[in-house]
């Protein structure tokens, strides 16, 4: 008899051998309300371990985290049907469930939850934790939904967990209380990109529309592209070449750069202040909305940010130095010019480092020196590449921009947009975190490390709010300035905080409290039930579902001959292209929409005679130049029910015979 004999065999003694009344009453609860039946054990925890319960309960919850991911890999490699799904006479005392059946992550779940407090408590409690973890595994396999392999594997798994988060617990807290912080720096960023590629591997967050369309750059590599410069789509292209046309390809990156931002943001602050500084600086972006999102979504916001703060950490270490060499202006430049490649917003870099230098007395000596312009010089050497493929391109790029900042629109001014873009930071940057961090560049700007945060900070915040009195400025365009004020944040409120009143002390936690809670729900809005018309998450939701049918689609209007796919947005365009199976070339038709990228691309223009599928999002009509494009269409509106059981409507049309079609001028940029 082969293993899998031998585990069908226990599974139906267990599942079948083993009934009775007392069982069938009882292990569907213990199986669906694991939480609770770990709970009294929780409250008297409370009562014998009152000083250090809330960091084992959040090692604890840290080890599910490790033991659930690690589950959800290995479900979608291994693929196994639940034996309620497989095998006939199943005993199901439970739902079945729609998810693979190896390994079981009630199991593991429940042993790394139970193994982290055993592992970390020294009391009377611990065989009870084992004792509950083994009931639900148990449980699994007695209610039909579970193999005995598949809740032994993940024992193993919760196990394994455990350790590891026992690990990271031991090595943070000594690291806190030896005050050596920068030991603890690197388990917490660890496990933080840990998590984050789990969550993009496993979560229910299709690619935004705008990173769909940065790999499309990365798939035709150039100088540069419409609206931005080429460094996001290089990025993109290495993560691809590694891990494939998947989503982690795609968005690896985002968790590289947010880590890295993190470390070189602890030496920046350790630089400026001390070491607690530094701690603080690091964690406090991975706690902040605005900062946290691009370490799990890859826009041209996640490279920026690393770039601004390296050129930060090496613009400071040459202007602390009375005769710095030219090899850190050097290296600043570089980085600045990166940053350029990445972000155009990165020009404001260069400004504030001159208004530093200028209006600081003691730093304006580098003005003085080739220091500074060398840095500038070579920062331009790298963005080189930009200017020479607009100068080729019309300066399209100029055009856009111009485009976006609305600078036809003139002086008028906008009441509406200001105090849009006043609530937007607010609620990127969390009300109370907003005021005390500018509060805290307030108290230290008369020192050198204050002036330098003021100068980084100030103006961006001060150029964009001035800007939304004239037009709609994005809630994320400012975030640079924010990046020192959370230094100062740290340096005043964290690193200052035996010197605080109670009301700042109960203010400062708040501020960083309400800001993480912000934060969790942002990476799992489903928790909040928050309607369609409401939920931000809606456009990282229905792409996945939408290929899949648009793929089915597209197989059958292929078999009538030569078939091609195209949308009239860049957003529908670019999801079908990474969504659809084996990744098509698909078009973008302009009917009078705002000039991308697309249009600089090969057009479908040259398809005669060949069929397509026309999408649009949303339920809506086909605009009248597609249809006469065609011999005739079929329009069909189809739904897309994603994970979350969110809906997104889509219109899909299949059309025979193209005719040709001819794109209008463009207007717009």
């Amino acid at each position: 008899m082969g293993l899998a004999e031998i585990d069908i065999s226990v599974f139906f003694f267990i599942n079948q051998g083993m009934r009775n009344s007392f069982f069938d009453l009882v292990m569907p609860f213990i199986t669906s309300e694991a939480p609770f039946v770990f709970l009294p054990l929780i409250l008297l925890l409370f009562l014998k371990e009152k000083k250090k319960i809330w960091p084992v309960l959040i090692a604890g919850l840290l080890s599910i985290a490790f033991a659930d991911a690690a589950g959800h890999i290995v479900k979608d490699l291994a693929m196994r049907q639940r034996p309620c799904s497989a095998l006939d006479n199943v005993h199901l005392l439970v739902g079945c469930g729609k998810a693979y059946s190896f390994p079981s992550s009630h199991a593991s779940n429940a042993f790394a939850f139970a193994m982290t407090m055993t592992l970390l408590l020294r009391n009377s409690l611990r065989p009870f934790f084992i004792t509950v973890a083994m009931l639900i595994a148990f449980s699994r396999v007695y209610v039909g939904v579970h193999y005995p392999s598949d809740v032994l594997v993940g024992v193993i798994l919760g196990t394994g967990a455990a350790y590891i988060s026992s690990w990271v617990y031991r090595r943070v807290i000594i690291s806190f209380r030896n005050k050596t912080y920068e030991k603890a720096l690197f388990p917490m960023l660890l496990t933080l990109s840990f998590f984050r590629v789990s969550l993009i591997m496993t979560g229910p967050f299709d690619l935004t529309p705008d990173e769909a369309h940065y790999w499309e750059w990365s798939r035709r590599l150039d100088w540069s592209y419409y609206s931005k410069g080429p460094a996001i789509a290089w990025f993109i292209y290495i993560g691809t070449s590694i891990f494939g046309n998947t989503v982690l390809g795609v968005r690896i990156f985002a968790v590289i750069f947010s880590a890295l931002s993190s470390v070189v943001l602890f030496r920046l602050g350790k630089d400026l202040y001390d070491e607690r500084t530094g701690i603080a600086s690091a964690l406090l972006p991975q706690a902040v909305p605005l900062f946290s999102i691009f370490g799990m979504i890859l826009t041209i916001d996640s490279p920026l940010v690393f770039f601004w703060i390296l050129s930060l950490y090496l613009f400071h270490r040459a202007v602390r130095e009375d005769k710095p060499p030219l090899s850190a202006w050097l290296l600043t430049g570089i980085s600045v010019g990166a940053g350029l490649l990445t972000k155009y917003t990165m020009a404001f870099f260069p400004l504030s480092a001159f208004l530093y230098l200028f209006f600081r007395k003691d730093e304006r000596r580098h003005l003085r020196t080739p220091g500074p312009y060398l840095a500038g010089i070579v920062s331009l050497v790298v963005f080189s590449p930009v200017i020479y493929w607009n100068a080729v391109h019309d300066w399209v790029t100029l055009r856009h921009t111009a485009g976006q900042a609305n600078l036809q629109g003139g002086l008028a001014i906008s009441v509406g947009s200001f105090g849009e873009f006043i609530g937007s930071q607010l609620g990127v940057i969390t009300p109370l975190l907003f005021v005390m961090s500018l509060a805290g560049l307030r108290k230290v700007r008369a020192t050198r490390e204050g002036s330098f945060l003021l100068w980084f900070s100030m103006p961006i915040i001060v150029f964009f709010l001035l800007k939304s009195l004239q037009g709609k400025v994005q809630a994320n365009w400012a975030m640079t300035g924010y990046i020192t004020a959370l230094v100062a944040f740290s340096a005043v409120y964290i690193s200052g905080w035996e010197d605080l009143s109670r009301r700042l002390r109960i203010s400062a936690v708040a501020a960083v409290f309400l800001a993480l809670i912000v934060t969790v729900f942002a990476h799992f809005p489903s928790a909040l039930h928050l309607p369609e018309k409401l939920d931000p998450s809606m456009r990282l939701a229905g792409w996945r579902e939408l290929g899949r049918e648009a793929s089915n689609r597209y197989k059958e209007l292929s078999l009538k001959g030569p078939a091609f796919v195209f949308s009239d947005k860049y957003q529908v365009t670019s999801e079908l292209a990474f969504y659809m199976e084996n990744n098509p070339v698909t078009y973008c038709a302009n009917t009078g929409r705002r000039m991308n990228q697309y249009d600089l691309w090969p057009g479908f223009e040259g398809l005669k005679g060949q069929n397509a599928l026309f999408i649009r999002a949303k339920d809506r009509g086909l605009p009248a130049e597609i249809s006469s494009a065609f011999g005739s269409c079929e329009r069909q509106v189809i739904t897309a029910t994603t994970k979350n059981k969110k809906k997104m409507k889509f219109t899909v049309a299949t059309c025979y015979d193209f005719k040709g079609f001819e794109s209008r001028p463009i207007e717009k940029y």
